[in-house]
């Protein structure tokens, strides 16, 4: 049973990459392998648990699914509340705020300025607000399906690079810090050149591969749009979006209470805000700039798709497979390197929180000191190598649902691109070790 279920899991997988062959949404396919692995687990309880009789199993079983729903579920809010805060902006124009800045049509110089806005962007927020947040703005640049992918592929490698290196930037780099395993200044000096070398490389390899204009959305369009909403309005959301997001991390600083409260907090106030900025309008009109006529555009199937593959993830987690893994790590590469190397290669896979939690159990600080090279290199590893396939990352995972990417497009395009600078930060970390 233990075998059956890495089976289910990777045969999910492969259906999801192969998304477009088989004519099968990949929420649907997510959301049936992460429940047929915990059917295969509950019912293989006695062969994987031998140690707990039935009874207990019945119940040990469904209390660890709870609570890993929980911890989904904050993941889940998370989504969905920045989600709604980004569609709200996008519904009063909010982005021509950023946009109308950005004078070039020039693939290579475009192409710059996003990732560098992004890495830097994701450093104060976290890759996955900023990977939505770009996603929106990536619709308003540009029309053409070849340039919104690959520009929104470099924005995931952006975002996860820019994640890496922040205390609050991704979540795997939250728990080595809650954790006591880095220091807040430590893992900026000694993780942030490492992380802009693994943005460089690829930018310079697309630099050379790309070239030419892209073609921006019709204005017209945009300006009829643009009657409906004010410029007072439209910088009013924009600003009240914009503060509402950075302000998450702060939320949680002071209240210590999960990032989706602070998601919720910011959201509720922009609801009431926008209410109260368009009670006059006519029906028609106000529907469309307000929270209740945003959500029904939010793609439900997306947060499906996250739910899904979370489970499938949680699955393997609690049957004992993510555990095994790193124990078979330490017992084969006895070398910090190597070791970290491998686990941002699985982080591709599979989700890098349970891979970081594995690695932070099984290595305490009496042997890895704070600050120590492990836990940066842990840190670097599992932030940026969820980019080399779309799947391997919050970040990546939500640009995929939100552009509609396709995962066989993104391996053959993107990851040799991820995979170079992944490679490239490490022997700069390396280096300066």
């Amino acid at each position: 049973m233990y075998t059956i279920i890495l089976i289910v899991f990777v045969l999910g997988y492969l259906l999801i990459a192969l998304e477009h062959v088989i004519k099968i949404d990949k929420a649907a396919i997510a959301l049936l392998t992460g429940t047929c692995c915990w059917v295969l687990f509950i019912y293989g309880g006695k062969i994987l648990l031998p140690t707990v009789n039935a009874e207990e199993i019945l119940h040990f079983i469904p209390e660890n699914l709870r609570e890993h729903i929980g911890e989904i579920s904050e993941i889940l809010f998370f989504l969905l509340g920045a989600m709604t805060i980004v569609e709200i902006i996008d519904a009063h124009e909010g982005f021509s705020v950023i946009t109308d800045k950005i004078k070039t049509n020039n693939r290579i110089k475009l192409i710059w300025i996003l990732s560098i806005i992004t890495f830097i962007l994701s450093s104060v927020l976290d890759n996955l607000t900023t990977a939505i947040v770009m996603s929106a703005l990536l619709k308003k640049l540009m029309t053409e399906k070849k340039d919104l992918w690959l520009f929104a592929g470099m924005v995931i490698i952006a975002a996860n690079a820019g994640g890496a290196w922040s205390p609050i930037g991704d979540v795997t780099t939250i728990m080595l810090w809650i954790g006591g395993q880095i220091t807040a200044a430590n893992i900026i000096l000694e993780v942030i050149v490492p992380s802009i070398v693994c943005l460089l490389i690829p930018l310079i390899i697309v630099s050379f591969r790309f070239k030419g204009n892209i073609k921006k959305p019709d204005l017209k369009e945009i300006e009829d749009h643009n009657a409906m909403v004010s410029d007072f309005e439209k910088k009013v959301v924009f600003g009240l979006g914009i503060s509402a997001l950075l302000f998450v991390p702060v939320f949680k600083t002071i209240t210590h209470l999960p990032p989706f409260m602070g998601v919720l907090f910011g959201l509720s106030i922009i609801w009431i805000v926008t209410e109260i900025l368009h009670k006059n309008k006519l029906a028609d009109h106000k529907k469309s700039l307000s929270i209740v006529g945003v959500l029904q555009k939010i793609d439900t199937p997306s947060i499906l798709f996250f739910l899904g593959i979370l489970i499938a993830v949680g699955s393997l987690q609690s049957a004992g497979h993510l555990t095994d893994m790193a124990h078979l790590l330490d017992a084969n590469l006895n070398n910090i390197y190597a070791v970290n190397a491998v686990i941002g290669v699985l982080s591709s896979i599979v989700d890098n929180v349970p891979l970081v939690a594995g690695a932070m159990g099984m290595y305490s600080i009496e042997v890895y000191p704070v600050d120590h090279t492990f836990w940066e290199l842990l840190a670097y590893c599992a932030g940026t190598g969820g980019s080399i396939l779309i799947i391997g990352s919050a970040a990546g995972v939500a640009v995929m649902g939100i552009l509609k990417i396709d995962f066989l497009w993104y391996l053959k395009n993107i990851s040799f691109l991820a995979f170079s600078g992944y490679v490239a930060g490490i022997l700069v970390l390396i280096l300066m070790g």
